[in-house]
């Protein structure tokens, strides 16, 4: 897994073999970005990576330069890794939080410009945080949540469905409030 672009561009981050994480393919990690390049000023975005893994979006998000990026992830083992990871590569505006990434979209204070969610394609109700984000007071008025998940899900008939983007196996579906 590397750094794709940006600050931290080819860095490599090797997490230990303890971790079972999904990461996002480099593939379509890029393409993301190439797309997210063009949408959004980096610089001027505070972005929310839900269900972190290994960190590798927030390092992305960090690398090119936005204004802050809060990584959630529950499992301890993941957590000390992407605090540990940040620290090493000397990003300073990278929050991790431990928590459940639901608990957290009901309780959060913050506004965010892109909300990125990664949850375990298998995990029963991972859509509700589609609905948890559009329904709160999370997104600020252009911002807008990228969820991914498998080729098996269609969002396309959700009320604030914007966009779907597909890399491979990996499909990214786009709403805005």
């Amino acid at each position: 897994m590397r750094i794709i672009s940006g600050q931290y561009k080819g860095r490599a981050i090797n997490p230990p073999r303890n971790l079972r994480a999904r990461p996002t393919t480099d593939f379509a990690k890029e393409n993301l970005f190439n797309v997210l390049g063009n949408l959004v000023d980096f610089e001027a975005c505070d972005v929310l990576d839900l269900f972190s893994g290994t960190g590798s979006i927030s390092y992305e998000f960090a690398s090119r330069g936005v204004k802050s990026v809060t990584s959630v992830e529950i499992n301890s083992v993941h957590h000390n890794f992407i605090r540990q990871t940040a620290a090493s590569l000397g990003i300073r505006n990278l929050f991790a939080v431990k928590a459940n990434a639901f608990l957290y979209l009901r309780s959060c204070p913050k506004q965010f410009d892109i909300i990125f969610s990664d949850a375990p394609y298998d995990l029963e109700g991972a859509e509700q945080i589609i609905d948890l984000v559009l329904q709160g007071n999370l997104l600020r008025e252009e911002g807008f949540l990228v969820f991914e998940h498998s080729k098996g899900k269609d969002f396309s008939e959700h009320p604030n469905f914007w966009q779907q983007r597909s890399y491979g196996s990996v499909q990214f579906s786009f709403f805005k409030k």
